[in-house]
């Protein structure tokens, strides 16, 4: 199940990445303003990604221990799209999987294609 899918923003790829609080529903705080999200990438690796949420009446959430290395990791930049997807690994121990996936243009027509790790 897709929680997100968001276009890469200046912000996203160098500071912290910002996603819709209709979001936060899928997330499990236990009475915090952050929890460690461990996440499954395109490679097969576990990440942990902390997600945190502004205290008050705007809890915009934002990705940010762990996501700077995402990026550098699969060479995202602006335009490029991140999925977060509802993805129970338990050989893994992760609940979720990230996706990273750059517009392609093929024969006149765009697609969405996966970006794989950087070497």
């Amino acid at each position: 199940m897709e929680i997100f899918s968001k276009e890469l923003t200046d912000t996203d790829v160098r500071v912290r990445f910002s996603f819709p609080t209709h979001c936060l529903e899928h997330l499990d705080f236990a009475g915090s303003n952050f929890v460690d999200l461990r996440v499954k990438d395109s490679c097969g690796e576990l990440r942990v990604i902390r997600c945190l949420k502004r205290n008050g009446d705007y809890e915009k959430p934002v990705l940010s221990r762990g996501w700077l290395k995402f990026v550098a990791d699969y060479g995202l930049r602006v335009g490029d799209k991140a999925v977060l997807l509802r993805e129970d690994d338990h050989s893994l121990g992760s609940q979720f999987r990230i996706e990273a996936r750059r517009r392609i243009v093929l024969f006149g027509g765009e697609a969405w294609g996966e970006v794989t790790r950087a070497t």
